[in-house]
């Protein structure tokens, strides 16, 4: 691990010329990129095409007795380096940057990168370096430096959490549509209903999950991802000024991607007919990966196709549902983002690589 600066150099603020705006009246930049990202504890996580960086802001070292000068004075620095400030004034934390190389299993086995195959294994491999990111975040906070959360206490977190998601998704639908199995005409109408529940389940938990205060920082940073990412994908500067121009939704999003695996689900699972609810919830259980991957392979096609403007109007719900799971960042917000992008950038270039690099590249932003 190692503490880099943060860049708040001044870029000019004129807007590029060659962009589209989404819903939310910000640039949105037709080039498509090999990166991806996460929003973290009060940082971001940013994958390109053989590494991932993650930018946490640590705590603030400043207190009432031992505070820096004010913005613009002698230029305080902690460990050499200059003392950030966020819109209010108030001194910030060093910019914590980890950096590791990463090689998807996708480019060791050719069976890996059939369609649908790749995007659960690229998906699989996306989840432990978030939950890996996630970690490195949250020790970042603790109080005391010495201490870390242990990879046991993650696993056990990481494996509730999908046991929740697949019992509240999968499970809990099926098992209410059920209850009116026999008064459905055919399976396609079971499933239409399934997924109507599934659905309104899914719009409800993104709505409540929205309105936790302890939750919109992260909504924060998931906003400056985002925003990162398509400043890079644009080809401008990469400085918190600039970035901030651009839309905090994304055509690549988690979240769309989470929608269109509500929808993909209608067809996988209307063959199946209705059998027997232990079989029912057996085969959404086994169905998720291929769920899964035909989802990955949707958003994949999406984010290549982005200049459409019929593409666009496809994925207009899912960028629709970012407005709940994104929020405006602060420059200091995106000045973390930004690191973690440099962090990248400074030992590969995602735009140069060719296709056989980019086999396993999780697109996820």
């Amino acid at each position: 691990m190692s503490t880099e600066p943060t860049d708040n150099s001044t870029a000019i603020a004129t807007e590029p010329t060659s962009e589209v705006r989404l819903s939310d009246g910000r640039l949105m930049p037709i080039r498509d990129a090999p990166v991806g990202g996460q929003a973290v504890l009060e940082g971001v996580m940013m994958r390109g095409v053989s590494h991932w960086a993650v930018g946490v802001r640590e705590p603030s070292p400043w207190d009432d007795d031992n505070a820096p000068p004010s913005p613009g004075g002698n230029g305080a620095s902690l460990n050499g380096a200059a003392v950030d400030y966020d819109e209010d004034g108030k001194p910030l934390g060093p910019i914590l940057v980890h950096r590791e190389e990463f090689t998807s299993k996708i480019k060791q086995r050719r069976l890996y990168r059939l369609p649908v195959v790749r995007g659960v294994v690229a998906l699989v491999e996306s989840l432990a370096i978030g939950m890996k990111a996630l970690g490195i975040s949250a020790n970042a906070q603790l109080d005391e430096p010495d201490e870390e959360i242990s990879k046991q206490t993650w696993g056990v977190a990481v494996a509730i959490s999908l046991v929740f998601a697949i019992g509240l998704f999968f499970v809990l639908p099926v098992t209410v549509a059920s209850f009116w199995k026999d008064q459905l005409g055919n399976s396609v109408y079971f499933v239409l209903v399934e997924k109507a529940i599934r659905i309104t389940i899914f719009l409800g938990y993104i709505w409540l999950i929205s309105r936790i205060p302890d939750l919109r920082r992260v909504f924060e940073y998931h906003g400056a991802e985002h925003k990162t990412i398509s400043c890079f994908e644009a080809g401008d500067d990469l400085v918190p000024e600039r970035a901030k121009l651009y839309s905090r939704l994304h055509v690549r999003c988690g979240t769309s991607f989470l929608l269109i695996v509500m929808v993909i689900a209608v067809f996988v699972f209307a063959p199946i007919g209705r059998p027997a609810l232990q079989w029912l919830i057996l085969s959404r259980i086994v169905g998720i990966a291929l769920v899964a991957g035909l989802a990955y392979e949707v958003i994949r096609w999406a984010g290549r196709n982005r200049a459409k403007r019929w593409v666009r109007g496809l994925m207009w719900p899912g960028l629709q549902l970012q407005k709940l799971t994104t929020r405006e960042p602060s420059l200091d917000q995106l000045a973390v983002a930004i690191a973690a992008m440099k962090s990248v950038l400074e030992v590969e270039d995602p735009t140069a690589s060719t296709e056989e690099d980019k086999v396993g590249m999780e697109v996820v932003a």
